[in-house]
């Protein structure tokens, strides 16, 4: 399994931890700090690991969206963070085995990670340090006579008395690196104590390992061999009670197995026309010899152990492997050996599936690599297990099914081998190359681990789908009733004569008071239509400009027309001293009405058209049969499109709505983030262009059983 994107480079760390002290060290103290390092750094990647879904579920559970977006926006600040701070926190434990037992060390970590209650000391750093020392008493208590061994060990190696904190595996000490490599997360305290207890569980935990494994090192080359061992948890304990049991295989079905040999047999019959491709390279004198199932499984498994890595340039062609050891056999035994017609009918039938995945365009190539080492172990459980073929509910069959859904909505990225989910495949591929012999239990097993991955991750991203539906619904809703207003103030002013501070009054403060009531009650509501009538009624009685009968019945209109006003403004949180300005020029205004003359302060504007609105739209549009509109309006949701700027720049994602009535479509990556937005025609075009292509969400096995059939036919009818 490759893990050089997990595991930090140990000779990389010491080059820029102080080499000169470290040259100072005897030769099995690095060893010791070599092997905890490994330990450490998987410790800090299962951290990681699950960080994120603990947070993620803590978001899941927040009660308001400010809590809720912390705990997502620590999610973001540990991915891009992670790295360095796995670097500082290894680079914090080689410098204090470089200083180990040298005067002055705790200058350079501190020797306590622990603060007293005093004045000078905020309510979250003793909060964190109530946490640090309820974890430090918990090691202590648990390893502390194996960490008192080690120290003496120690000490007894460099020739002077150390304490337990001066011990660079010690709990204060690995919580010292912790925290120094924290210092850079900007999350708040709730979220560092969380990740403390995660440092617990995954890291300190397994301390009692950490110091087993030094002391047991130590003592075999002769240091303190007298100190008696202290008994150690098993490493895989934790991981063991984890595991969900296996399924248990279903009951045979007599029917079902006859309908298993007979679409094999049908399978059989197409495959005869490429039958006789897989054989040894001897003269045609050579007596054929059939090797039995048993012995084609032992040399597949043979051939299971030199399957190259994923970043092997390398074309693993089975067939011709095949070929290569069967000659080895042939020529050893003096027999050609062959492979009986079944075997090998499984054999280009397998070989034959995987060149379709490996050509697949809507597997990502960082995929297929990986995906390709798959092959030896696919091929001997369809060689001990025909169903295979015919059976969808087959464990080996679907987890590559399942491989292939997860695997198609992942974006094209440089640091892929670090992506969780490129992780997680690798790991299945890598257990089934290492252990996978004649037992197919084992696709049961990593078939239920790989489901429980993935629908987590889709409940999550369905979640984060979900959020993002709504807040483009809204905000579609805002904008369509945005407009609504819009267009009835501009119907009522366009074309009058009025005062600018009216004008303004309409336009910046009771527009916001529309806004609200056809948001909260719609346009037909009588609210909207209440309001509409109080701006009709302050449009009119600022139109008069004289007094007349018009103007009496002003009079006796006014005090519920100021009412109405004054309501709606308080109802949307308008500003007070903006109203209380508005209000005064407003009784001037009609003060003057009353006496029939004009205030000469009053500033007339006339409201005019806005000519580029009264303009045609130049949009271009497109015919309703046009072939590529059409194929837009094809898409559902949850269909997957890959839009592509050129061969290097390519984006996955998913349609999640289509938002009316700009008919926009919203597009997702595949943890349920928002990545493009494109209305219908945008679309269209892009098809146009070649920009974008629908991916094929059919299941991963299914198609390419598909198209090898559609193969097979077309080359038995040219035959």
């Amino acid at each position: 399994m490759h893990n050089d994107a997990k595991v930090v480079p140990i000779n990389k760390i010491a080059a820029q931890a102080m080499p000169s002290p470290l040259a100072r060290l005897p030769v099995i103290v690095l060893q010791v700090r070599d092997k905890a390092t490994q330990q450490l750094d998987r410790g800090l990647q299962e951290l990681f690991d699950n960080a994120d879904d603990t947070l993620f579920e803590m978001a899941d559970k927040a009660r308001n969206n400010a809590d809720h977006n912390i705990f997502f926006e620590a999610m973001r600040d540990l991915r891009l963070k992670r790295k360095n701070f796995e670097r500082v926190f290894m680079e914090q434990l080689f410098a204090a085995f470089a200083n180990l037992g040298q005067a002055g060390q705790g200058e350079l970590l501190l020797p306590t990670v622990s603060y007293e209650a005093a004045p000078g000391v905020s309510a979250d750093d003793l909060e964190k340090a109530v946490a640090l020392e309820a974890m430090l008493d918990k090691v202590m208590h648990r390893d502390g006579l194996a960490l008192g061994q080690l120290t003496a060990r120690l000490g007894a190696l460099l020739g002077k008395r150390l304490d337990d904190r001066e011990n660079p595996l010690g709990p204060a000490m690995l919580c010292e690196y912790f925290l120094r490599a924290g210092r850079s997360l900007g999350v708040e305290i709730r979220v560092k104590l969380i990740i403390l207890k995660l440092f617990e569980k995954y890291v300190l935990s397994d301390a009692d390992l950490l110091y087993g494994e030094a002391n047991q090192l130590l003592a075999a080359t002769g240091v303190l061999p007298e100190l008696k061992a202290v008994p150690s948890r098993r490493s895989g304990e934790r991981a063991s009670s984890a595991r969900p049991p296996a399924e248990a295989p279903p009951a045979a079905d007599p029917q079902a197995d006859e309908a298993e040999q007979q679409v094999f047999a049908a399978l059989q019959e197409l495959l005869l026309t490429v039958r006789g491709s897989v054989a040894p390279t001897l003269e045609a004198s050579a007596q054929a010899q059939p090797i039995s199932t048993r012995d084609l499984l032992r040399l597949l498994s043979h051939l299971q152990q030199y399957v190259p890595e994923p970043a092997v340039e390398d074309d693993f062609d089975l067939r011709r492997q095949l070929e290569e050891l069967l000659t080895r056999v042939s020529v050893k035994s003096g027999k050609s050996r062959v492979v009986e017609d079944a075997d090998e009918d499984v054999i280009n039938l397998i070989a034959m599936l995987f060149e379709f995945i490996l050509d697949d365009r809507t597997l990502p190539d960082s995929f297929k690599a990986l995906i390709a080492r798959l092959q030896i172990p696919m091929l001997k459980v369809a060689v001990l297990d025909k169903s295979f073929f015919s059976r969808g509910s087959h464990p080996a069959r679907r987890l590559l099914n399942e491989i292939g859904a997860a695997a198609m909505g992942w974006g094209k990225r440089d640091d892929y081998q670090r992506d969780s989910l490129y992780l997680r495949i690798e790991q299945v591929v890598q257990r089934l190359l290492n252990d996978f012999v004649d037992d197919p239990a084992i696709f049961s097993v990593l078939l239920q681990e790989f489901t429980a991955y993935t629908q987590d991750e889709r409940r999550r991203s369905e979640l984060l789908e979900q959020r993002t539906r709504d807040a483009e619904e809204g905000r579609a809703r805002t904008e369509q009733a945005r407009q609504r207003v819009a267009d009835a103030v501009n119907q009522r002013l366009l074309g009058k004569v009025l005062p600018h501070f009216v004008v303004q009054f309409l336009q910046q403060a009771w527009s916001q008071v529309l806004l609200l009531e056809c948001l909260k009650h719609g346009q037909h509501s009588p609210q909207w239509q209440a309001r509409l009538r109080s701006m009709d009624e302050l449009i009119w009685s600022v139109s008069l400009s004289e007094h007349t009968e018009a103007g009496r019945r002003l009079l006796e209109q006014l005090p519920a027309l100021l009412k109405a006003l004054r309501e709606g403004l308080s109802e949307a949180a308008f500003d007070s001293f903006v109203t209380r300005e508005f209000f005064i020029q407003l009784q001037a205004l009609h003060t003057q009405a009353f006496q029939g003359t004009t205030l000469p302060s009053v500033a007339l504007v006339e409201v005019r058209g806005d000519a580029s609105a009264e303009m045609p739209s130049q949009a271009l549009s497109l015919a309703e049969d046009d072939p590529d509109l059409l194929k837009v309006r094809q898409l559902h949701i949850g269909s997957w499109v890959e839009f592509r700027e050129d061969e290097e720049n390519t984006l996955r994602c998913k349609l999640t709505a289509i938002i009316a009535p700009a008919n926009s479509y919203i597009f997702v990556n595949r943890t349920g983030l928002k990545v493009l937005e494109k209305t219908c025609t945008e679309l269209a075009l892009e098809f146009k262009r070649g920009g974008v292509r629908t991916l094929d969400d059919a299941l991963l096995f299914d198609r390419a059983l598909a198209s090898v059939i559609g193969n097979l036919r077309q080359l038995n009818r040219a035959k």
